[in-house]
């Protein structure tokens, strides 16, 4: 009996480990969703340049080669000024690619009737879905209605909807059914192990529409994972860099990327991500001063990639002598005056009280400061021996 008892404790115990265990995981997963409608916020102007400007626009990942049935190249004789127009068209078509996908709320699937008609109670014995077939209509406008059996006339439910979208007008990659990758965890684990997040999030991005369960919650399990494995430049130049951004900031988590930013020196980046933080939570500082600063010193990334197209057509020998230390050294005047103003901004959020891996932060910020003292030292010396005049 003295046994039967213990054994009935230790039960009870363990029942209520288990429920404390399961409601910790409750709270945790239920801290990744969005606690309002982020939309506002995530298509305000403001908070699209600081996003596109993270992205950055590198043009050999953009337009790099994939795995895909056609991945011809096309070969063309161009004039000097053809070819001129043909780089503007090429950044225009790169930042068409990096448009992000949109963040918004969890729609919920609420019952929405039309009309009853007990007359028509008993008529078949299955459901009739009526379909507008329109051509023109985006998905969200196409109007989807069902009878049921009873004789009530109701707006068919999301998933409904989604699937007569996809039977009248096919949308190509999506599925009727869930992939495996999103239905077996482990195939799912196995994935974001082999850091293939860019690969997911665009299945993702095609399988399931922003305002689905299934489009947080996966996208959710992506950047966590990929917060703890730092590899960020996976995204960087990509469609996802933006909400992967926005998901940390709205979250308060943005240290681990602001290290990786800082240690790649896009100081730049580092303080609208900071920005973005604040912007989202209406911390009481003054960013916008800082920004302007930098705009007037810092192009835009489809400025800057333009630039970096336009100067393969210049020859060595137009090349002058500090353009040519400015490409050995990596910066001009105006980046290390950036440099200066982003390290101070940056400085100051990680003394408050916002950030939450102080120590890692302060040594990527020194070691950077350090290895920008060498670079300013060596510029300085290679102009003056080259007697060309600091401006």
């Amino acid at each position: 009996m003295l046994i039967l008892r213990q054994l009935r404790k230790l039960n009870a115990v363990q029942r209520l480990q288990l429920g404390v265990d399961q409601s910790r995981r409750t709270l945790s997963d239920a801290s990744l969703q969005y606690d309002k409608d982020p939309q506002p916020l995530f298509t305000d102007a403001e908070t699209q340049r600081l996003l596109q400007s993270m992205t950055q626009l590198q043009l050999e990942k953009v337009f790099r080669k994939r795995t895909v049935a056609d991945n011809s190249t096309e070969t063309k004789f161009m004039t000097t000024a053809q070819l001129e127009k043909e780089f503007v068209l090429t950044i225009e078509k790169a930042k068409k690619l990096l448009q992000m996908p949109p963040v918004v709320q969890i729609k919920k699937d609420t019952e929405r009737i039309i009309s009853k008609d007990p007359a028509l109670k008993d008529f078949d014995n299955s459901k009739y879905v009526f379909t507008d077939i329109s051509f023109g209509l985006r998905p969200s406008e196409r109007k989807v209605v069902v009878r049921d059996v009873d004789g009530t006339l109701a707006y068919a439910p999301l998933e409904t909807q989604k699937r007569m979208n996809q039977l009248y007008f096919p949308l190509d990659g999506r599925r009727s059914y869930t992939p495996r990758m999103f239905s077996d965890e482990q195939l799912l684990q196995r994935c974001l192990d082999d850091h293939k997040y860019e690969f997911i999030l665009d299945r993702l991005t095609v399988q399931y529409e922003p305002y689905e369960a299934e489009f947080h919650n996966i996208s959710a399990k992506v950047f966590t994972h990929l917060n703890e494995s730092k590899q960020f430049d996976l995204l960087r130049s990509t469609r996802h860099f933006g909400p992967m951004a926005f998901f940390y900031a709205w979250h308060r988590c943005i240290d681990d990327l602001l290290y990786d930013m800082i240690r790649r020196d896009y100081l730049y980046n580092g303080v609208q991500l900071i920005a973005l933080s604040y912007k989202i939570h209406n911390v009481p500082v003054e960013y916008g001063k800082t920004l302007s600063q930098l705009e007037a010193l810092q192009p835009t990334p489809a400025e800057r990639a333009l630039e970096e197209l336009l100067s393969c057509l210049k020859k060595p020998s137009e090349k002058g002598i500090e353009q040519e230390i400015q490409t050995a050294i990596g910066k001009t005047e105006q980046d290390f005056a950036a440099d200066e103003i982003s390290l101070k901004f940056i400085e100051q959020y990680i003394g408050s009280e916002h950030a939450l891996k102080k120590v890692q932060l302060e040594l990527a910020v020194q070691t950077l400061k350090e290895v920008n003292l060498e670079k300013l030292q060596l510029f300085k010396g290679l102009k003056k021996a080259h007697g060309v005049q600091a401006t």
